[in-house]
């Protein structure tokens, strides 16, 4: 479908697509949808030939598929693959787009900003600056739920103001769900100040402390290689992480997408946003259902669907066709 197609069927929709961040791959992703499509493989021998190495091989063997250099492209390329096949199917076009962190350049490709080959080195690159941003094991990252925002950032301000090093709020997930992010020490001291005050704390296992100002350094240098990539308006709305609006023009588009590493994740704002505009149905286009999960606790929206297997795609096409009112 042309972009132009695509825009125009998008703008009769209730239908938000939204694309999940590094997390969510597994082992043998899309493996299933694969044997019945071959744009599956075809999407990944696009994007592996672009970026030099196999993210077919990652994907299904697992090797490498942890670190963050590899499993950025392999996200993107997986959840550009669920797209595609989305399409020839004869989906709905989506009246938004949105991504969670790295799922913002699944956004953008789907919505023609950048070329997937352009995509997954950028991905690559950024998956590397910010491993080489905080030495391994310096970094952190814990979720803390049952607490409201403010009351999050003001336990890391605590843990900050008491010499433990810097930690912040990283990603606004949901009401009583938020992500932070910072040096080792203030994430502990964080995490033990949340326990003692009748909140819940998992740390989380990764080796990058994301969405935080130790990611500074890293957006320096990714800054130059966003100016050297070919970027156009999206032909679908894009909602932005760092704002929770819709870049107006190529230049804040490339902006948001730096600040995107040192700075929040407003995903919280992103749902409040659809809702606002009137989505009713949220499909996440990627491995998993963890936005999906997130989507179907809000008020407004009446269904949310994952895409990741044959009778996950089966059921989202079919539910949103006739929700939408294309089918009987």
């Amino acid at each position: 479908m042309s972009a132009k197609r695509l825009e125009q069927a998008a703008q009769a929709t209730k239908t938000a697509f939204v694309f999940p961040g590094q997390g969510s791959q597994k082992v043998g992703m899309l493996a299933e949808l694969a044997e019945q499509f071959s744009g599956v493989t075809d999407t990944f021998a696009e994007a592996s030939e672009a970026i030099g190495f196999d993210l077919w091989h990652i994907a299904q063997s697992g090797e490498g598929l942890n670190q963050t250099e590899f499993t950025q492209p392999v996200l993107l390329t997986a959840s550009i693959a669920l797209w595609r096949v989305w399409l020839e199917l004869g989906g709905v076009a989506p009246k938004y787009l949105a991504g969670h962190s790295l799922g913002e350049y699944s956004a953008l490709v789907a919505a023609g900003a950048m070329s997937l080959g352009d995509a997954v080195k950028l991905v690559n690159l950024r998956g590397k600056l910010m491993q080489d941003a905080v030495p391994q094991g310096q970094g952190a990252m814990a979720a803390i739920l049952g607490f409201d925002d403010d009351k999050v950032i003001e336990l890391c301000a605590q843990a900050s103001a008491a010499g433990k090093g810097s930690v912040e709020a990283a990603n606004f997930n949901a009401q009583g769900q938020v992500v932070i992010a910072g040096s080792k020490d203030a994430v502990d001291a964080v995490i033990e100040l949340a326990k003692e005050q009748s909140g819940k704390a998992i740390a989380l296992p990764v080796s990058v402390p994301s969405h935080c100002s130790l990611m500074k350094p890293a957006a320096e240098k990714f800054a130059a290689a966003l100016e050297q990539t070919a970027i156009e308006l999206p032909s679908l709305p894009v909602i932005q992480n760092v704002n929770a609006e819709i870049a107006q023009d190529v230049t804040g588009l490339r902006q948001a997408l730096t600040a995107q590493l040192f700075q929040s994740v407003q995903w919280t704002k992103t749902m409040q946003f659809l809702q606002d505009e009137g989505v009713q149905y949220v499909v996440e286009c990627g491995p998993g259902n963890v936005l999906a999960n997130l989507a179907k606790r809000l008020p407004n929206i009446e269904k949310a669907f994952p895409l990741d297997t044959k009778v996950r795609m089966e059921d989202a096409l079919n539910a949103i066709l006739v929700a939408e009112g294309k089918i009987a």
